[in-house]
């Protein structure tokens, strides 16, 4: 195992990268909202200005800059850089550690939640962040439903938020919640925010620069082109040593990884395993291949529908059948998927919660897991009712050839290539495949116009979120509306375990609980995890010196927990300046075995239709 880069001797850091290069055909990498961090059209940008600048190639769009709307990772990652948290995730193991609080207490009965509030964070306008900017912004979500949109869950068990004086927060509940150590919601100066007054519309992208108090502070933005930051000089940790950071925004994978090779950005997340070799051999660049924290799925359409119990959208019905789903899961190879797409460069899925998240991680007994068998397929079609013409051909009850679609990123060479071994796979049961790879799959994803679809989400440090999207609470209030939920499912059982883990503070228990609601989606069918992707990740050794993985004995840079690893990024010439020169780049520890993090929690994933990229 090499060695980790430290934190240079300033106050700790934590977060997260994405794709790139000229891989084709299956040697494709999974497709994570991707970031680069550019320095600039680099080189020559900066010798001019005589600053720095860490530019990150992104390949996932923006899909609001407001903290309340914002679900997509690379736009939750910019909030993590913009705003504090009351808690933030130590990156060498992820445990709680401070952010704008300072400590927290809860009374007896874990009802009441004090925090105290840190008196040095200050907002980039010069005012003082307190307890009430806290209040506010949970009241606010309490009250507003638009609001509530991206971090609802957080805030739906919350009875009454105060702010008592300008360094104590105080949050009662209506009920014990097991995640109060782990709210991950942007806290909004109020003096900025009251004054908006549709929090449905407004997408904070009009005036700049953005108010915050995280590390850096939002500067520029344009759609599908970048946002830049610079480095917020009041931020209680110490400002970050780059003299700016900008997400330029790569919508061929390829493209990015050339831009990388050229020095016109610093660095490129989720690459293909054939651009990661090829990289390795490159001069100047580092490449990243570590365990991750995301996990790639198969999902199918439930039957899309609102809280209201209308129904709405066009999938298969006959994927409302559990054999269906059954017959097409026995139908996927994972070992294939792993040895051919991933090129060994991820995990064979099974749970909900990749192996890194040791805790939480989950595995289906024997007699339980569904392993690659075609014959067996074929015998539960058969035996449910879905019989083969004279032509080979799978008929629905309808007696209509059973013909399905998936929804495919266009800019996720993992999904075009599965989507390949799908059509072979179940062509074989008789079941015809469209692939349908668009550049933003959320239309017709949100209105429920899918019959299957390539899912994925990363995985935090609390496994709340991640599980909360698949409760009967999150689907939308009417057909009209767009909930939290990720894929539409709706299973008692599931919010029946749900809700006791949500008020469970024994760890152990807690996780027993976790489990058991990844034995029960696998069991219903409706997810299909196939892959734990590695994290492949390139920066250039010649413009960063040091940065801080996640967790720090073999983690990732892209998509972290907190802002650790551009807060912490050293650039290579001022490093130079700085210890008489040297411009060695840094050594990240790449061990291959799998970092088993435990305390609080496991890694919720995020991810909501994009990329194979989404929220924290």
């Amino acid at each position: 195992m090499v060695m980790v880069t430290k934190v240079p001797p300033r106050p700790t850091p934590v977060r997260r990268a994405l794709r790139p290069l000229l891989a084709t055909g299956v040697a494709a990498g999974l497709a994570v909202g991707s970031l680069v961090v550019v320095p600039g059209t680099a080189q020559a940008e900066d010798e001019k200005s005589g600053g720095t600048t860490l530019t990150v190639a992104v390949s996932q769009s923006i899909d609001s800059l407001s903290p309340f709307l914002a679900q997509k990772l690379t736009s939750t990652s910019i909030h993590r850089l913009a705003y504090e948290y009351l808690t933030n995730y130590d990156p060498k193991d992820a445990r709680t550690v401070p952010g704008l609080a300072t400590a927290w207490t809860s009374s007896p009965d874990k009802l009441t939640w004090t925090y105290t509030i840190r008196k040095d964070s200050t907002w980039s306008d010069g005012q003082q962040a307190t307890a009430e900017d806290a209040a506010w912004t949970f009241n606010k979500m309490m009250t507003d439903p638009d609001a509530a949109t991206a971090n609802g869950s957080f805030t739906a068990n919350f009875a009454a938020v105060t702010a008592p004086d300008p360094q104590t927060l105080v949050i009662r509940l209506k009920k014990p919640q097991a995640t109060m150590t782990a709210l991950d919601v942007p806290i909004v100066p109020k003096h900025v925010w009251e004054k908006v007054t549709d929090f449905s519309k407004f997408n904070n992208d009009k005036t700049f620069p953005i108010v915050g108090n995280g590390p850096f502070v939002i500067t520029d933005f344009k759609v599908d082109q970048y946002i830049k930051l610079k480095p917020n000089k009041k931020f209680w940790r110490g400002a970050p040593q780059f003299d700016e950071l900008v997400f330029k925004y790569y919508k061929d994978g390829d493209a990015a990884v050339a831009a990388l090779q050229k020095g016109e950005v610093s660095f490129v997340p989720n690459l293909t395993p054939a651009q990661a070799a090829a990289l390795k051999t490159q001069k100047n660049i580092k490449v990243n291949d570590a365990p991750g924290r995301r996990f790639y799925a198969l999902a199918t359409n439930p039957g899309a529908k609102a809280q209201d119990g209308k129904t709405f959208g066009n999938g298969n019905k006959a994927l409302l059948d559990p054999e269906v789903r059954k017959a097409l899961f026995l139908a996927v190879d994972r070992t294939t998927l792993v040895d051919k797409v991933f090129q060994g460069h991820a995990v064979e899925g099974e749970g909900y919660i990749p192996p890194r998240f040791g805790s939480y991680f989950w595995k289906p007994e024997t007699t339980q897991k569904r392993a690659y068998d075609p014959a067996g397929a074929e015998k539960v079609l058969d035996a449910a009712g879905y019989r083969k013409n004279a032509a080979g051909k799978r008929l629905g009850k309808d007696g209509r050839p059973l013909d399905l679609r998936i929804l495919c990123h266009a800019t996720d060479p993992n999904d075009k290539a599965v989507g390949k071994y799908l059509q072979e796979w179940w062509g074989k049961l008789g079941i015809g495949l469209k692939v349908e790879c668009l550049d933003s799959v959320s239309d017709p994803w949100v209105k429920g116009d899918y019959d299957l679809a390539f899912d994925g989400w990363s995985v935090n440090p609390d496994p709340d979120y991640v599980l909360s999207i698949h409760t009967c609470g999150t689907l939308p209030a009417t057909p009209k509306d767009s909930g939290a939920t990720d894929n539409f499912i709706c299973d008692k059982e599931f919010d029946g375990l749900y809700a006791q883990q949500a008020v469970e503070y024994d760890t152990a228990k807690r996780a027993d609980l976790v489990k058991r609601m990844q034995s029960r989606l696998y069991d219903t069918g409706y997810m299909n995890i196939m892959a734990y992707p590695n994290a492949l990740e390139a920066y250039r050794t010649d413009q960063i010196k040091s940065i801080t993985t996640m967790p720090e004995a073999a983690g990732n840079l892209w998509g972290q927990d907190g802002y650790w690893s551009w807060w912490s990024a050293v650039p290579t010439d001022r490093a130079a300046d700085s210890d008489g020169g040297s411009s060695t780049g840094v050594v990240i520890g790449i061990a291959a075995a799998v970092v088993v993090v435990v305390g609080l929690g496991v890694f919720l994933g995020l991810r909501r239709r994009s990329t194979a990229d989404d929220r924290e």
